[in-house]
């Protein structure tokens, strides 16, 4: 069996997230293109039997690329086996950790077209000496606000890996039905 994995990162962690996925369910038999939703001008969905869409919060929103990629895709979508999973620094935190507890992710769905067969949200990573001066100036004062780190010389991944991997046998077991 054939899955999609697409995803939308502005910092890197969301592809990684989508890396860890494909190697999971490659383990689990499945083929596994991962392809960055930026550069998916043509999709063959008739060679897929599932596909899973990623992306990542910055500002309190997803990249306005996924709204369109769905609404321009829904009839596909809606015929395949599918999931989306949501990453964010609000996931670090245990309540705000679920699709229904995280509120950029239930938003999402709730005004989306699209309806995912399986949803998750997962903690991204905070990258202080990677962001431009605006955005480390930005994030530091969010994280400072929230409770979080603001040593802007450290990098912190909050990713759960376990919780990743959890997905991605719930992705194999849905798509397997």
């Amino acid at each position: 069996m054939k899955l999609l994995i697409l995803f939308s990162t502005r910092d890197g962690q969301t592809r990684e997230i989508a890396a860890s996925l494909a190697s999971e369910l490659k383990e689990q038999g499945f083929d596994v293109d991962v392809v960055n939703l930026h550069r998916s001008e043509q999709i063959d969905w008739q060679a897929y039997q599932g596909v899973v869409i990623g992306a990542s919060i910055r500002y309190g929103h997803f990249h306005p690329l996924l709204d369109s990629f769905v609404k321009k895709h829904q009839q596909s979508l809606a015929q395949l086996p599918s999931a989306f999973y949501s990453v964010n620094l609000v996931a670090r935190k245990p309540e705000k950790s679920t699709p229904q507890t995280n509120s950029y992710t239930r938003k999402f769905l709730l005004s989306s077209p699209w309806r995912p067969d399986l949803c998750a949200v997962f903690a991204g990573a905070l990258r202080y000496p990677r962001y431009r001066w605006f955005d480390r100036f930005m994030i530091r004062l969010i994280m400072k606000m929230t409770g979080g780190e603001t040593d802007t010389h450290k990098e912190v991944v909050y990713t759960d890996w376990r919780q990743v991997a959890v997905f991605a046998q719930e992705i194999a077991q849905f798509v397997r039905k």
